[in-house]
């Protein structure tokens, strides 16, 4: 059966998930942000003293100690983990990346929250470059940590320098941090083998090092061109679901 599944072209257990734009200023938020990658803001290029960050939190990264120990990859054998395992707690990771040199900033928490990002921004806003740029772009998404109007007043406050630019609800996938978290899941969490939470935290630290010495950005090519094309298919596809319900409703 596996088979004759596996050769038709109808595959009923694979789908694709979507949601809806409800951010009325999703496009006008994205095209902030996609210009930032391009090193423009407000129709005019960033100078050599600004720079643009990305940040987010990656939460409840748990250390989990195998009753048994984990056996290498040898020859024709991948690794082997077992499957059950000790529960040794869990932590919060944070970090700030710099896009257009590829470097980035972590710290390890308790727990997410306005006072954990803040301790982020402060570890970044302190040291060169940063304490002296003209401006530096800090692209978030609506999380709690930094969500609205109060988080960039509280950000600005404390660095004048600052400016806190929000992606648009339920668009974190503009947000290039994103990317290097994916990173830091393949080759830092996965398999999750860690006797207690301070392994973990020397773990993400010591791949922060390696990372911030060998890493080039991120070809992003995502542009605002792109960002028009997908959502005129968008709205085409959702004029044609509308025009397909008014005639059902008709029916």
């Amino acid at each position: 059966m596996r088979r004759w599944l596996g050769q038709d072209t109808l595959k009923p257990w694979q789908y694709r998930s979507w949601i809806f734009i409800t951010d009325p200023d999703f496009r006008p938020k994205a095209e902030r942000v996609l210009d930032l990658y391009a090193r423009t803001w407000q129709g005019k290029r960033l100078g050599d003293d600004e720079y643009v960050i990305s940040a987010d939190e990656k939460t409840s990264i748990q250390a989990r100690c195998r009753c048994h120990p984990t056996l290498a990859p040898g020859q024709a054998r991948a690794m082997r983990v077992n499957h059950t395992y000790g529960r040794g707690g869990a932590l919060a990771y944070l970090a700030a990346y710099d896009v257009h040199h590829a470097r980035v900033f972590g710290r390890c928490e308790p727990t997410t929250g306005i006072v954990p990002f803040m301790n982020l921004v402060e570890q970044v806003m302190t040291q060169e470059p940063y304490a002296s740029a003209k401006r530096v772009f800090w692209i978030v998404d609506n999380g709690s940590s930094h969500r609205g109007h109060k988080a960039a007043g509280r950000l600005t406050a404390a660095f004048p320098n600052a400016v806190m630019v929000h992606t648009p609800v339920h668009a974190s996938w503009l947000n290039q941090v994103e990317i290097y978290f994916s990173v830091v899941q393949r080759k830092v969490v996965s398999p999750n083998d860690f006797p207690d939470l301070a392994q973990v935290g020397d773990r993400l630290r010591a791949f922060e090092d390696r990372y911030n010495a060998t890493a080039q950005p991120f070809q992003w090519k995502f542009t605002t061109s792109d960002l028009d094309d997908l959502l005129t298919r968008l709205d085409r596809r959702t004029a044609d679901h509308q025009e397909e319900s008014s005639v059902a409703l008709a029916t």
